[in-house]
């Protein structure tokens, strides 16, 4: 018999595939802009410089351990989608690292441009992949047991994250310029506002979805009975 949870896995499945990989175009627009690292890959390197490893080593280290903490704070264990998150977008990234048009432009308005489309495309792909309810990856998932535990908003508890490992991986030596400042300070008020959007636009497509299936079973009925 047909349920909403089994009826919609597989749309919401896509949906959380396509918003990992619209993040991870972000995240690469940030990175081949030059302007900074993100706060993230700053705390990334600086353990890297400190203790070793390689700096995707240390990616998914941290989210092991943010998973780990996010899943205390909720007290519920991750869902799937959250591991799946760990390594597709590590995947996704050199993918598109691999295209020959990726490439840093020449100019200084180019990088400014690309920079700034990074930080849009990678907060609505967090949006979209977190709307699909498939389990938000370690960092995002520790921001919504800090927003349900502290009652903070999305924005707030986003930008008090980026702050502080910001601050941890400057501390550490990572790579500090000031587009990093700029998108530790950026990406909380932008998450805070793609979200919802991405939420009601997600439940809208699976609504409708949901509801051609339904009438798709009832016009085979129908047949059946005739």
């Amino acid at each position: 018999m047909f349920t909403k949870k089994s009826g919609q896995i597989g749309a919401r499945f896509i949906v959380y595939l396509t918003g990992l990989l619209v993040m991870s175009l972000g995240i690469v627009l940030l990175i081949i802009a030059d302007l900074g690292a993100t706060p993230w890959d700053v705390l990334h390197v600086g353990l890297y410089y400190q203790l070793g490893l390689t700096i995707g080593s240390w990616s998914v280290i941290v989210g092991i351990v943010i998973l780990t903490v996010a899943s205390l704070i909720s007290k519920e264990f991750p869902k799937m989608g959250a591991f799946l998150n760990m390594v597709l977008i590590g995947v996704f990234i050199d993918l598109y690292l691999l295209l020959p048009f990726m490439q840093t432009p020449s100019s200084l308005a180019g990088q400014i441009v690309m920079f700034l489309c990074g930080i849009i495309i990678y907060c609505y792909g967090m949006g979209i992949y977190i709307s699909a309810q498939f389990g938000a990856g370690p960092r995002d998932s520790l921001m919504i047991a800090l927003t349900s535990k502290t009652g903070w908003k999305v924005g707030r508890v986003r930008s008090f994250m980026e702050v502080i490992v910001l601050i941890i991986g400057w501390q550490l030596g990572g790579p500090v310029f000031w587009g990093t400042v700029i998108i530790g300070l950026a990406i909380g008020p932008l998450a805070g506002k793609a979200l919802p959007q991405c939420q009601m636009a997600t439940d809208r497509f699976l609504a409708r979805l949901n509801k051609q299936v339904y009438t798709t079973i009832g016009k085979e009925k129908d047949r059946g009975v005739s």
